[in-house]
């Protein structure tokens, strides 16, 4: 019979607006995807407003 390799791990994907990465694989064998979003918006600190 042949032998098995171990699973290869994936490169990173990495887009514009998150990064998929590998996770390892569980007792029944499932490899899953984690994705980490990037942050869509900035937060502004609030100012308030001049007094006329």
């Amino acid at each position: 019979m042949s032998e098995q390799k171990p699973p290869t791990k994936a490169p990173d994907g990495v887009t514009r607006f998150y990064t998929t990465r590998q996770m390892p694989r569980n007792d029944k064998g499932f490899v899953g995807y984690e994705t980490i979003w990037k942050p869509l918006q900035k937060v502004a600190e609030y100012k308030t407003p001049k007094q006329p």
